[in-house]
């Protein structure tokens, strides 16, 4: 049996390529061979799964603090991953986020540091961000936006939130009470209105353009195009190719929900494998809502306990995927 294994990363367990590895070792215990294909969304991983950084440079972090930063270059093409410039995990966790203050300048930075370096195509991947100021530290940082008319850039967007809907959905989580979420609405439209005046475009009527705190429709503003993390990821890795001769396809995440099938790695790999005829096997940390009626699913929690699912997350994925295997021979 030929594998194709495709796995985001399960948060604060393992990394995608680790959780790829684990797969892949459950695999070929069983008796089968293994591709790991490691993915992401646009969140973390982004940078990771296209091929890690060979390049860093010094900016400024979400608060003003100097934060060095990897992204990638080659063959002209750049690869940014928000987070590591402007990130909530640059930071000792949402308590100690200034929501208000929060800046993507750092991620304006490296774009421009990308430009300076003769980037020819910039892929933004653009979650996990401690931001709510809709672009502008970017924007700002980014100086001469004209400069972005001979290149392609490209937002990988991990959800479809509007801009201004940015404070509402995603503010309180990056440490924002309920007046400060107020107060950031506010701000998101008014800072609208600002790129539509300068720039010529509207903003709040973008799908995706609240990723990252709105960073997403700052850029587009500039002339980026937003794209879907997981479809950017899969063109860029040639999935469909590698997906089409497999026998079986394994993806998975920490928490398979609802959400997981709109736009996140697993409802991506699922649409592809059952376009493509290949079946599929989904193993997460925990699977809730309907997961286990929409796909074939193993949750590590249902199946191992909590904290051995936690603690010992590639040893579980192994076993889970060997032990699927072998009931089914």
């Amino acid at each position: 049996m030929r594998v194709l294994a495709c796995p985001d990363k399960l948060r604060g367990t393992a990394t995608a390529a680790e959780a790829a590895a684990a797969i892949a070792a459950g695999v070929v215990r069983a008796g089968g061979t293994c591709e790991e294909v490691p993915l992401a969304d646009g969140g973390e991983g982004f940078l990771d799964v296209l091929g890690g950084p060979n390049r860093r440079t010094t900016v400024m972090g979400p608060l003003g603090d100097p934060v060095t930063a990897g992204w990638r270059l080659r063959n002209g093409t750049a690869v940014i991953e928000m987070a590591r410039a402007s990130g909530l995990a640059l930071l000792d966790g949402a308590e100690a986020n200034d929501p208000i203050a929060a800046t993507t300048h750092g991620t304006g930075e490296l774009i421009a540091t990308a430009l300076d370096a003769g980037a020819q195509r910039i892929l933004v991947g653009v979650g996990g961000s401690a931001t709510t100021d809709g672009g502008l530290g970017a924007v700002r940082a980014i100086w001469l936006p004209q400069r972005l008319r001979r290149v392609s850039l490209i937002v990988a967007c991990d959800v479809r939130t509007r801009f201004v809907d940015a404070a509402r959905v995603f503010a309180p989580q990056k440490g924002a009470t309920p007046a400060q979420v107020q107060l950031l609405e506010r701000r998101l439209e008014r800072l609208a209105q600002v790129y539509l005046d300068d720039y010529g475009v509207d903003v709040t009527g973008l799908d995706s353009a609240g990723a990252a705190g709105g960073l997403a429709g700052g850029l587009a503003a500039l002339g980026a195009e937003l794209q879907s993390g997981f479809e950017v990821v899969a063109d860029e890795v040639h999935l469909a190719d590698r997906m089409a001769g497999a026998d079986l396809v394994v993806t998975g995440e920490g928490f398979v929900d609802e959400q997981s099938f709109d736009g996140k790695v697993v409802g991506g790999v699922t649409d592809l494998a059952a376009e493509l005829g290949v079946p599929l096997l989904v193993v997460a940390g925990e699977v809730f809502d309907d997961g286990h009626d929409r796909v074939d699913a193993v949750s590590l929690v249902e199946r191992f306990g909590r904290e051995r699912a936690v603690l010992d997350t590639a040893a579980c994925l192994a076993e889970a995927v060997e032990g699927w295997l072998c009931d089914r021979r």
